[in-house]
């Protein structure tokens, strides 16, 4: 919830009260938003209760619902990598495969997953429903788990070991199919769509700009390839050229000292909300 309030936030939409309403507050008077949990958003969306709906392409998956997939939307809830859905086992356990799992009992919360996974790969478990807290089942209560898990460090404490992964899932905007045909509604999704994109395009880039003697711009550009189709515009001063880009966060650290050996001035870094290609 956290990470999808700040992406709309960046894309330009206040959402307020979340941490303690269903019914936040969003600065835009077209739009009414409910907090549902993920597990249940596809269904109600699918069922017209709701136009669109953001949760993750395993719930999709997982209530098998009709909905149309409008983008996907790759960040998690703390990183940028998705989330997966994996087996697991004890790390002392005796399995290694799937295979070995033939006639053991399973827990997950993602019954519909996991049964359709052990169907494909022809392998007959006892499957149970699991209400939460899932980690603490084995090897006492069942032979395996299905959970989910973005960085691993629940498992590694807990001493479990992953034995396959059953699919990777990020957060997915999902739309009714009849909604969709109402031309309104369709356009101010668009729009909604284009907006959230930008805001994850400019996650992970900052704007870069800086004043330039031009006689060291050729220099500058051949030293530096991380300044792809800068613009570069002439100041008022003659001789002097302003160079401005945008370029991976990460870059600017090593870049900055370079860039002043090259004579550049005036460097200013600047964080940026959308990024629209």
């Amino acid at each position: 919830m956290d990470a999808t309030v700040s992406l709309f936030a960046k894309a330009g939409f206040s959402v307020s009260g979340s941490s303690r309403s269903y019914r936040p507050a969003i600065d835009d008077p077209e739009l009414e938003v409910r907090l549902l949990r993920a597990q249940e958003i596809s269904r109600y969306v699918e069922h017209g209760y709701l136009d669109v709906g953001i949760t993750g392409r395993d719930w999709v998956a997982e209530n098998d619902s009709d909905v149309e997939e409008v983008v996907v939307l790759p960040y998690s809830k703390t990183t940028s990598r998705p989330t997966r859905w994996v087996l697991v086992v004890p790390e002392s356990s005796p399995i290694r495969t799937v295979k070995d799992l033939e006639g053991k009992r399973v827990a997950t919360e993602a019954v519909g997953l996991t049964r359709r996974f052990f169907e494909k790969a022809g392998v007959s478990v006892e499957l149970e429903f699991s209400w939460g807290a899932t980690e603490v089942k084995v090897p006492d209560l069942v032979d395996a788990i299905v959970d989910i898990t973005e960085t691993g460090s629940s498992l590694r404490a807990n001493k479990l070991r992953i034995v396959d992964t059953l699919m990777e899932s990020f957060p997915v905007l999902v739309a009714n199919k009849t909604a969709l045909q109402d031309p309104w509604k369709k356009q101010k999704l668009d729009r909604l769509s284009l907006l959230l994109k930008g805001a994850l395009n400019a996650r992970d880039l900052v704007g870069l700009k800086m004043n330039l003697p031009e006689g060291n711009l050729k220099n500058l550009l051949e030293a530096l390839p991380a300044l792809r189709n800068p613009t570069v515009s002439p100041l008022a001063q003659a001789g002097w050229v302003a160079v401005e880009t945008i370029i991976e966060e990460k870059v600017v650290r090593e870049i900055i000292p370079e860039l002043k050996a090259l004579g550049a001035e005036g460097i200013i870094e600047y964080p940026l909300n959308k990024v629209v290609y």
